[in-house]
């Protein structure tokens, strides 16, 4: 790492030499303009829009806009006359416990090496802010601008974070602030439910950036010419809800499956078997529909089936009839006539 700045922590009487660092870095993965046809770099010129002509970093200077097309132009002997008696020192005004200081106040951080024999100082100052659980609040002027900020302790260097001066914090001011929303208790307690089956120990290292990795690896495919791997489809956010307790149910139910916990079973039916249910419930309606109509078209095709039987026994039964009548009277064999008597002579 290479020292952005040197000066000292004047800590009371005590005056400790120190270098600053920065202690955090982006790693977003940074492109250039470039002409789509050839490749070749976009360059930007520094033209002055009055005579048209190219301006060195030499001739450029600070300019604050008063509206109306006024300009105050500042030079660097201007800015060399402000009064920035902390320009080489970091001077402590306070020490104040940690949870008092609003996270939305930091800025960057910077770590604070000691330099030369300000070792003992340093370590002083740094077991002294550990022993009283506080922070150090100082001034420090950086870049031209004097800045509030904080000296703490972490990994057993001196961490100095600045911070936004209160002014520069935005005052939320938003619709909902006026409404009078209740919540009820039960949405309460399944919300603090939520979070109680979410809680765990902050471990920063694992999480990842999947958008720079899966950019990086497009990168490095393109390099190497090879076909570029799909990620993994990432689960669909689901709907929103508009039941908001059915909503908090299934939030605490599928946060006890990702950690592998088995659901509650009795009591109240879990938010994903009652969507289930609703599921069937709606589907029951239809199936019945579906069953009655298919029971009545096997009755009626039953029905049809035992009424054209019934036609084809009626037609069928004369000439049964007339056979069985035939086989039981078998032809009559006609009467031998009865002789005459002759008469006698």
């Amino acid at each position: 790492m290479r020292a952005i700045w040197k000066g000292a922590v004047s800590f009371g009487l005590v005056s400790i030499a120190v270098k600053l660092y920065s202690a955090t870095e982006e790693k977003d993965i940074r492109f250039h303009q470039v002409h789509r046809k050839d490749g070749g770099r976009i360059r930007y010129k520094r033209t002055c829009s009055v005579c048209g002509e190219e301006v060195t970093y030499d001739d450029i200077a600070k300019g604050y806009d008063i509206g109306g097309g006024e300009m105050v132009i500042l030079t660097d002997e201007d800015f060399a006359d402000l009064p920035l008696t902390t320009s080489h020192a970091i001077d402590v005004l306070e020490f104040v416990p940690a949870e008092q200081v609003d996270p939305i106040l930091y800025n960057k951080a910077y770590f604070l090496e000691p330099e030369g024999a300000a070792t003992k100082p340093y370590v002083l100052l740094r077991d002294a802010l550990v022993d009283s659980e506080r922070v150090a609040i100082v001034k420090v002027a950086l870049r031209q601008r004097e800045q509030l900020a904080t000296l703490r302790v972490r990994e057993g260097v001196l961490l100095l974070n600045t911070m936004l001066w209160p002014d520069e914090v935005r005052t939320p001011a938003f619709g909902f602030l006026d409404e009078d929303l209740k919540v009820r208790p039960p949405e309460l307690a399944m919300a603090s439910s939520l979070i109680d089956s979410m809680a765990g120990e902050f471990e920063p290292e694992v999480f990842t950036d999947d958008y720079r990795a899966a950019l990086q690896e497009v990168i490095d495919a393109k390099v190497e010419g090879r076909e570029v791997v799909q990620p993994e489809e990432v689960e669909a956010a689901p709907a929103a809800a508009v039941d908001l307790m059915a909503a908090l149910k299934a939030s605490v139910e599928r946060a006890r499956a990702a950690r592998g916990e088995q659901p509650e079973r009795g009591g109240e039916p879990t938010p994903i078997t009652s969507a289930r249910s609703a599921q069937k419930a709606a589907k029951a309606p239809a199936r019945k529909a579906a069953d009655k109509k298919t029971a009545a078209k096997r009755v009626g095709g039953a029905k049809a089936a035992e009424a054209k039987a019934a036609e084809g026994t009626k037609k069928a039964a004369p000439g049964k009839a007339a056979g069985k009548a035939e086989k039981k009277a078998p032809a009559r064999k006609a009467a031998p006539k009865k002789a005459t008597p002759r008469k006698s002579a």
